[in-house]
């Protein structure tokens, strides 16, 4: 019998941060989802595209953490926790 040991909780590294969605965005900043898509076509919110056809957009988080960052916005100002 194999016997397989499993790291402790504090031990395991944390899974990576999942990107952001426009919708996610847009919820956080209290703004239509439509001005995410601006600033995203503007060059101004760094994003990545993902799915094949129409797909659909995708911000990381450090991406999103510089735009607040470079618009002095503070993470206390956000709708929801990210």
């Amino acid at each position: 019998m194999h016997v397989q040991r499993i790291p402790h909780a504090l031990e395991q590294s944390a899974p990576p941060a999942q990107p952001l969605r426009a919708k996610d965005i847009a919820t956080a900043l209290r703004v239509d989802v439509s001005t995410v898509y601006t600033e995203i076509k503007s060059g101004r919110l760094q994003s990545y595209r993902v799915g094949s056809g129409r797909g659909t957009y995708r911000v990381s988080r450090a991406a999103f953490s510089q735009y607040l960052a470079d618009r002095g916005i503070p993470t206390s100002e956000l709708a929801v926790a990210l």
